[in-house]
């Protein structure tokens, strides 16, 4: 097993380099299946009022794009964000259960001075502005998600994450210690590294292969 670098910024830069080799290889499409499943199931049980979900940054996991699939529109599966199209004169036979409320969606909005993030309701369109650090966004009103869904550049299996390093995630986990974090990782960016006093352990992370629950 080769040496992994042992600083923060060093072992980032290795696990993007190796997630951006193994992206190009075929096993990545059927991984991103696989991940998208396992996500589907997860949030069916788990039902959220409000989903914190991110926009997909140097082969992160796209979780919207997986969301918007056809198991959504099965029983028990969560609901998207009506789209401008969808057909809201439907009726229900009188024998049939009104489905639950549409989850709420959302997106992270980063805040360069001081550094902070809140969330912004999101339609699950196009995204209408960039936030400070000049990543997509949504010019939604603030929404505090139940359940949030976290990429990972590294995980380990105690339920840490290695992310970009603006520390963003952590504060607001560290602020909201109630709500569910999904970190969403490619089973490949599996490492250890050792925990700083400002890491927030995830509810659990989610690869293509496996649930991780520290």
């Amino acid at each position: 097993m080769p040496t992994l670098p042992t600083s923060r910024p060093e072992l980032r830069a290795h696990l993007l380099a190796a997630r951006a080799a193994w992206l190009a290889t075929p096993a990545a499409h059927a991984a991103a299946a696989g991940l998208g499943a396992r996500l589907q199931q997860l949030l069916a049980q788990l039902e959220p009022q409000c989903l914190g979900l991110y926009w997909p940054l140097e082969g992160e996991f796209n979780a919207a794009e997986a969301l918007r699939g056809k198991a959504l529109t099965q029983d028990h599966a969560l609901n998207a964000p009506p789209m401008p199209d969808a057909d809201e004169d439907a009726g229900l036979d009188e024998d049939e259960e009104a489905p639950r409320s549409p989850t709420i969606w959302a997106l992270p909005y980063a805040f360069k001075s001081p550094r902070r993030m809140d969330y912004r309701r999101w339609d699950g369109g196009a995204p209408g502005l960039k936030d400070e650090c000049g990543i997509a966004s949504s010019s939604g009103g603030p929404v505090v998600p139940d359940v949030v869904l976290v990429p990972c550049v590294g995980f380990t299996r105690e339920g840490y994450r290695l992310g970009y390093g603006g520390g963003y995630f952590d504060r607001w986990l560290a602020a909201h210690p109630g709500v569910t974090s999904i970190g969403l990782a490619w089973s490949i960016g599996e490492v250890h590294f050792p925990v700083e006093a400002h890491d927030q352990a995830l509810t659990l992370i989610l690869t293509e292969k496996e649930a991780i629950m520290p």
